[in-house]
């Protein structure tokens, strides 16, 4: 099992820009802002809907899609709000597609499991447990086909990996030796069900092995990590020495969806994995660099949390779709 830190060593990051640094943890703090603010929105019942949360899991969006190009994609997940966060959609176009307006990033029809923006690189969130797999490898043979540059950031959890599709689509992209990176964040738990019970695997990244593909565990509440990680994999990819399989550990702090209270986490394991808060780990390490500091990255929350509010107020006025769009956007 790859090594947790409690903390992020600073030599570690002193071959990075301080722009680039900051905008990890800016992407990193917008994630948990909107997640927390949504939350509380959906509490008060002023959504419709229902939403499952990726706080505590910011650094597996946010250090993989640092790593890839504008014009890459990704497919995601039923919790995918921080993917689209990391992939440049904002919150504005997310909040209004919350509420289900038509100036919503899927005009109001997707709502928070279908998150996505083509132009921006996103494929619209799939819920089916495993369903994008298959189809990020597809994406990635046109890519191939078309000798384009481009590669496809596949973003799936760990209860996927017991899924027919996991296996069907990594084998398919293995054989064609496909530009994709296949990252799981392995979050503990599928549902209510520990990943221990369902595997006999120490690694879920082992899995690679059968597919006769590169795999590798990495810390995922360390966004460096993930984004060296992730860097090298989709260098990797890109020049056809792909895929790759990355397993990125990392815990969510909320319940699978918004009704489950988590009783299934022990008290011992939640104190363990909060007090390695990818957000904390990343700040401290930055107050410890010459030039940057506390005051700095308050500002930084103060500014996302004004941004997010803001962005509240206009969604909750944007239009609804009318009755007419009811038969529109339909393929099948």
């Amino acid at each position: 099992m790859t090594q947790l830190a409690t903390n992020i060593s600073i030599g570690r990051l002193s071959g990075y820009d301080h722009d680039f640094l900051l905008r990890l943890y800016e992407q990193m703090v917008q994630i948990r802002e909107f997640e927390e603010g949504v939350k509380y929105l959906f509490l008060q019942g002023s959504m419709p809907g229902t939403i499952h949360q990726c706080q505590g899991q910011e650094a597996t969006a946010v250090g993989v899609c640092s790593a890839l190009n504008e014009d890459d994609f990704i497919t995601s997940t039923f919790r995918g709000h921080g993917h689209a966060l990391a992939k440049g959609l904002s919150m504005e176009e997310m909040l209004n597609e919350l509420y289900g307006a038509t100036s919503g990033c899927c005009k109001g029809k997707g709502g928070s499991m279908h998150m996505g923006n083509m132009s921006k690189g996103m494929v619209p969130a799939i819920a089916i447990v495993g369903g994008g797999i298959p189809l990020a490898s597809g994406m990635s043979l046109a890519f191939k086909m078309k000798k384009t540059s481009q590669i496809t950031a596949c973003f799936f959890g760990d209860g996927a990996t017991s899924e027919g599709a996991f296996h069907e689509g990594i084998t398919l992209a293995a054989i064609w030796n496909l530009p994709v990176v296949f990252v799981c964040e392995n979050n503990l738990y599928g549902a209510s069900t520990r990943v221990d019970k369902v595997t006999r695997l120490k690694k879920l990244s082992d899995h690679a092995d059968s597919f006769g593909i590169r795999g590798e565990t990495v810390d995922g509440n360390d966004v460096i990590a993930v984004y060296e990680a992730a860097r090298k994999a989709v260098e990797e990819s890109r020049n056809g020495d792909g895929p790759v399989l990355l397993e990125l550990l990392t815990y969510r702090r909320t319940g699978h969806s918004r009704r489950d209270a988590c009783h299934y986490q022990h008290t011992d394991e939640k104190k363990e994995w909060f007090d390695r808060d990818p957000i904390d780990l990343f700040g401290r390490a930055l107050t410890q660099l010459s030039g940057i500091d506390e005051n700095q990255l308050e500002g930084i929350r103060d500014r996302i949390t004004q941004q997010f509010e803001e962005a509240v107020v206009v969604a909750q006025k944007e239009p609804q779709p009318s009755l007419d769009e009811l038969t529109t956007d339909i393929f099948a």
